[in-house]
């Protein structure tokens, strides 16, 4: 049984009113993607990458694997028509190389800080109940609003999760719900884990982390560059 990491990196990036995809942006001197590569090659468990790679950048992808040794990185892929058009795309392309029982986890570009812990604990339920789905519990206090406005009504915290990527599934199973979805009209899911529930399926957890951030606002790239200091002083221990 394979392992294999499906980087999703179609989106453009709107909302970080930068000129180039998000996942591209420099930090400290390397691209955010390149972050999130790491992760995965110098993960054991990782046997093959792939990504899922907007239009016009996979040269550029291609050269940052080989300036930065990505190995692992065997397939690139081109996005789809929104994120559950470029997932689709990966795990139908994936298919064609890989087991039906090999594992793949989804995981999004622009969460570059995922750790060992994090991929380990995915895979890990992944084999034990067929899918996982990286989560988080919810902290703050939840308030209803039909107007975006105000509200008059609270949820309970405690029924809520925040999830996250990676999300890990049987190879074979992932493509036959994006077959079944297809067939429903089923187009528009923001995620593989909410695409599950809307076809009836059962989700499980993985352990996730406050850390495991998703870079989708230009503060999100401050608190991404204070969390790469915070991780070097711990490697000066």
């Amino acid at each position: 049984m394979k392992t294999i990491a499906l980087i999703i990196a179609g989106g453009t990036g709107a909302r970080m009113h930068q000129d180039i995809p998000k996942q591209f942006l420099t930090v400290n001197e390397k691209p955010v993607i390149v972050y999130t590569l790491e992760a995965f090659q110098n993960h054991p468990e990782i046997d093959s990458i792939a990504v899922v790679c907007v239009e016009g950048w996979e040269q550029m992808l291609s050269a940052y694997a080989r300036q930065f040794n990505i190995t692992k990185l065997e397939h690139i892929v081109p996005g789809g028509e929104n994120g559950q058009g470029s997932i689709r795309n990966g795990v139908y392309e994936l298919e064609k190389f890989f087991e039906k029982d090999d594992i793949v986890l989804i995981h999004d570009a622009i969460r570059p800080m995922v750790s060992a812990e994090i991929i380990s604990d995915c895979i890990m339920k992944t084999k034990q109940y067929g899918n996982a789905i990286t989560a988080i519990p919810c902290a703050e206090a939840m308030l209803t609003t039909e107007d975006g406005a105000s509200s008059e009504e609270t949820y309970s915290r405690d029924k809520l999760k925040r999830t996250q990527t990676p999300q890990g599934f049987k190879l074979g199973e992932i493509c036959e719900l994006h077959r079944e979805a297809l067939k429903k009209g089923i187009t528009g899911s923001v995620a593989s884990c909410t695409l599950m529930i809307e076809m009836g399926k059962k989700v499980f957890f993985s352990e996730g982390s406050e850390k495991n951030i998703k870079l989708t606002t230009v503060d999100d790239i401050d608190i991404f560059k204070a969390l790469l200091i915070s991780k070097r002083s711990e490697w000066l221990k």
